[in-house]
């Protein structure tokens, strides 16, 4: 794999850019694979790297239906941030977090992290009271967020409305300085390259059908759109179409899928410096380096499979931008879009074995996926390789259901992220 370095951009210049290679093989599928990694988002394409770079595990093949990052990866809106209360969704998280501070170097390519800060508003008592309980539980386990004023609030982000007079009024703040945003597509694209790089074969339009297990009810591989391939270990990242794959292993997931509605608007020039979040009128918003404003909003209330929401949804986010922030009353949305999140109980992830052997699964994050790219397939590349969880995804078992011992983050994780 050829290194980007100005060195190199500076030769290409006097090619005129003609000597770039592919950035990633389209190989045919092989007859069968050590590792099957089911979906070709961030998620998939991370372990995959993962299993190449730490365990040495190369013969390894990424299943996507479709194209690599035209999920939910391709459909976020960026958000990076590990301010969650319990202690092991703070770990999780923050592990994720120190793996994006390095990860374009790591890869060899701008993923475009910003640490630029993520902001929680807090609207009532009951705000104020959790994201102060959230600042303690955070700073017990090392994780950065403080507790700000109103107007050190709107010193943090100027274009805030602290008026008391609002129907929505500022009573304060949690900030993490070290939350922020990247630019999603290329994250996919920097793990497809680097996977590519080791070996891993990345296989788009190639969907999965079934999953094959054999007397002793172990897995033998997968039936393909592009014929069987054969594995003993199969990984499945389908985020919202998880319980959809497993059901074709005989396997019954605690999921809910539910359609994710985001907006962006016209591009102007500067003017939002961080990440706002406002978990009690379900909106958030971030400008990106196209000086697009990008608007999320939270999940609809119907379970679904589209990739698009109901129009009240969005309806009901812009009204709450325009009262948080009335100089944004005039722009215009240039298009929005839907993302589809695959929801647990306890809104917490599930990372680790399954009851069928060989068949492992990541899932259930909810509207927290992205954030949790690098980490996620960090671990759970070490649960592949190892056949045993990393201590960092021990306690997301899919067995926590059963026992009684959940991680309930309905709180932290909120409207969205």
């Amino acid at each position: 794999m050829r290194r980007f370095s100005f060195r190199t951009l500076i030769s290409e210049a006097f090619k005129g850019h003609k000597g770039w290679e592919r950035q990633w093989r389209a190989p045919e599928p092989k007859a069968s694979y050590e590792v099957v990694i089911v979906g070709g988002g961030g998620h998939g394409l991370a372990t995959a790297y993962y299993l190449a770079k730490e365990f040495g595990i190369r013969d390894v093949a990424v299943l996507e239906k479709g194209w690599i990052g035209g999920g939910n990866t391709g459909r976020n809106t960026t958000i990076i941030r590990s301010n969650y209360l319990y202690d092991e969704s703070a770990a999780l998280y923050d592990h994720a977090v120190k793996l994006w501070e390095g990860l374009s170097q790591d890869l060899n390519y701008n993923v475009m992290f910003s640490q630029r800060g993520v902001m929680m508003l807090a609207h009532n008592l009951h705000d104020v009271r959790s994201f102060r309980q959230h600042v303690y539980a955070n700073r017990l386990n090392g994780v950065d967020n403080e507790w700000l004023t109103p107007e050190q609030a709107k010193e943090f982000c100027p274009p805030l409305n602290i008026s008391r007079d609002a129907r929505y009024p500022v009573m304060g703040a949690a900030l993490q300085r070290r939350g922020g945003t990247a630019r999603h597509d290329a994250v996919a694209w920097g793990y497809a390259r680097a996977a590519d790089a080791m070996g891993v074969d990345i296989i788009q339009n190639c969907e999965v059908t079934g999953i094959r297990r054999g007397a002793d009810g172990a897995v033998e591989g997968v039936e393909t759109s592009r014929g069987f391939i054969a594995t003993k270990r199969v990984g499945v990242v389908a985020a919202g179409h998880t319980s959809v794959i497993m059901e074709r292993a005989g396997v019954r997931m605690p999921l809910e899928s539910f359609p994710l509605q985001a907006l962006v608007s016209e591009p102007v020039k500067p003017v939002f410096p961080c990440v706002v979040m406002s978990n009690a009128v379900h909106a958030y918003i971030s400008q990106s380096d196209k000086g697009e404003l990008v608007i999320g909003a939270g999940t609809d209330q119907y379970v679904s499979y589209s990739q698009q929401g109901g129009l009240h949804i969005a309806t009901h986010t812009l009204e709450a931008i325009c009262e948080i922030f009335p100089q944004f009353s005039r722009m215009r949305m240039l298009r929005n879009w839907g993302g589809i999140v695959d929801v647990t109980p306890d809104r917490s992830p599930i990372i680790g074995k399954t009851p069928v052997p060989g068949l492992y699964v990541n899932c259930g994050w909810g509207t927290g996926g992205f954030k949790a790219t690098p980490g996620s397939g960090h671990v759970f590349a070490h649960t592949l390789a190892k056949g045993e969880p990393h201590p960092v995804n021990a306690p997301f078992t899919l067995d926590r259901f059963r026992t009684g011992r959940l991680i309930d983050e309905a709180a932290a994780a909120a409207v969205a992220h």
